[in-house]
């Protein structure tokens, strides 16, 4: 069999990868994925339970509360290099959505804060986050005018 081929044929490429690949605890990374998630979930609950209980918040208000908080937290611990840990370890789990959210926005400018609070964490900041916020706005506001067109 000449060499270009042994490259090519994807049935050796298979027998090589699962030579080389270590076998993945399927079964031990679900259940730290379910569990990392569950808590982070409880945590935000309780934070809009406090919101909306003990600081006399509107259920909206609440949640915006508990969105902020999680953000926040997931920011600080991405900061000093905590979240990344918590990631390595749950997996998936971690990154319910919007603690992923927090921590694809400010893990590059972490990576970039060297360079200085502008051109670093202020440039790197947005990364991620700038392509989501222009188009999430962009198609809500093209929906409230199809919106407006359509019911008023």
């Amino acid at each position: 069999m000449n060499r270009q081929k042994i490259h090519t044929d994807p049935i050796h490429y298979n027998q090589l990868t699962k030579q080389v690949s270590p076998p993945s605890k399927l079964g031990q990374g679900l259940l730290r994925s379910f569990w990392v998630g569950g808590v982070i979930c409880v945590l935000g609950q309780v934070i809009a339970d406090v919101g909306t209980g003990l600081l006399k918040m509107s259920t909206t208000d609440g949640y915006c509360l508990t969105a902020i908080v999680l953000v926040f937290l997931t920011a600080v611990l991405t900061g000093i290099g905590v979240f990344d840990k918590i990631g390595q370890y749950a997996g998936a789990g971690s990154f319910v959505p919007i603690t992923g959210f927090a921590n694809a926005m400010v893990s590059p400018a972490v990576e970039f804060r060297r360079e200085g609070m502008v051109l670093g964490l202020g440039a790197k900041l947005f990364t991620i986050a700038g392509p989501v916020l222009v188009y999430g706005i962009s198609a809500s506001v093209l929906v409230g005018i199809i919106y407006a067109i359509l019911y008023h």
